[in-house]
């Protein structure tokens, strides 16, 4: 007999990311299509240090079972990290460690959703947050964006109609788009927290990769200019983007119930999140290592964005339009179809393999009505000169 899974299941597929990935095995391909961080950029030696004083000053706490609230002085470290971002009065126990911001996001969706309810989030937006949020059986709205982040009227039109469990947002660049919400929108969004009551999900990978100025404070630190929002706000942080991938270490920051609920169903998961990772972030974070780090990785990725934006330019032309971002690690664009190029990224990626270059074809990020002519682009492991080659080939698959 076959096996019987889950009716949840029914509810998602795998990831087209994950899927497209198994294309990129073709010799001398220049992948575009990753949301990974730049290995070559990874502080290797300050982990390797942060590693053996974890070891040396505390091994016990480093290699044996931890609490699932987290290992506490890495939380100290992260309500610090947190404070210098201007985030008011924040304390570790208001914080958990989760295993990436992924589980973060992951234990909202536990917590928060029953089959049915009505959950709002950017179109486009991360596609691994639409299958976890698909998974527990929610109903999945999408509110449009644009260069400047999600459209707030359209936003409270979709909460008055829906009534959201929650909000699902990436204010600070997001991924796919790249976008950036205004300082306006963010505190009109806080504003329609307290009005309607309704939770708002900050997920902010990207907030420290910025090219220029810092952006707009986070929801979660502006929070402290509108009266009564921050109970409304859970917040997700990750070192994934800015240290290391592998320490799988992210954190969640909420209000006392929904956290505890967290932790609770966090118990069920993986017990804690490793204790060993957790005092190795700890260490990192309190040698002082990180602005420097943080520095290097800006500078880095800006030129590679600014020499994305030249080369999406000069070859491609009129057949695209893009926005070009203020930090993060993504271009969204689109096909416009002028002079009779192709129109639809998916035919395009296809065209783009066999010219050894790939990206993401952008209609799997909308959970619905997707743009087909949209597609996303990554900058972040490929040089300035692989990046100059990519997109001379791209220009030969339009």
């Amino acid at each position: 007999m076959p096996l019987r899974f889950a009716d949840r299941l029914d509810n998602v597929e795998t990831s087209a990311i994950r899927e497209l990935f198994k294309l990129l095995g073709k010799p001398g391909i220049i992948s575009f299509a990753g949301g990974f961080p730049d290995s070559a950029m990874f502080d290797v030696e300050g982990l390797r240090e942060a590693s053996q004083k974890a070891l040396a000053e505390e091994p016990g706490g480093a290699l044996q079972y931890g609490a699932t609230e987290g290992y506490e002085p890495l939380r100290t470290q992260l309500a610090a990290f947190e404070r210098s971002k201007g985030v008011a009065d924040i304390e570790p126990q208001q914080l958990i460690v989760t295993t990436g911001s992924q589980q973060a996001l992951d234990l909202i969706g536990k917590t928060m959703v029953s089959p049915g309810d009505k959950v709002i989030v950017e179109g486009p937006t991360f596609l691994a947050t639409i299958q976890c949020f698909r998974l527990y059986g929610a109903d999945i709205q999408s509110a449009p964006i644009d260069a400047h982040g999600v459209q707030v009227d359209k936003l409270e039109q979709l909460i008055v109609q829906h009534q959201p469990k929650f909000v699902y947002l990436i204010p600070t660049f997001g991924n796919p788009s790249g976008a950036l919400l205004s300082l306006e929108r963010r505190r009109r969004i806080l504003e329609l927290a307290v009005k309607y009551q309704v939770l708002v999900v900050e997920d902010d990978p990207y907030g420290d990769l910025y090219f220029g100025e810092a952006p707009p404070p986070s929801l979660l630190a502006l929070s402290k200019e509108v009266p009564g929002s921050r109970e409304w706000i859970a917040h997700c942080g990750s070192m994934s983007k800015v240290l290391s991938p592998g320490l799988r270490v992210g954190w969640l920051v909420a209000q006392p119930e929904l956290l505890a609920k967290a932790t609770m169903c966090k118990q069920f998961s993986d017990a804690h999140t490793s204790t060993f990772a957790q005092a190795t972030a700890a260490q990192y974070l309190k040698s002082g290592r990180m602005p420097a780090t943080l520095r290097n990785v800006r500078q880095k990725y800006a030129e590679r964005s600014h020499a994305m934006a030249e080369a999406l330019q000069r070859e491609l032309g009129a057949a695209i339009e893009f926005t070009e971002p203020q930090g993060g690690l993504f271009f969204w664009a689109r096909l416009t179809g002028a002079g009779g190029k192709v129109k639809d990224a998916g035919e395009f990626a296809k065209r783009a393999i066999e010219q050894g270059v790939a990206f993401v074809p952008g209609a799997p990020f909308f959970a619905r009505d997707p743009d087909v002519a949209t597609l996303r682009l990554s900058f972040a492991t490929a040089d300035v000169e692989k990046i100059k080659e990519g997109f001379a080939r791209l220009g030969r698959a339009l």
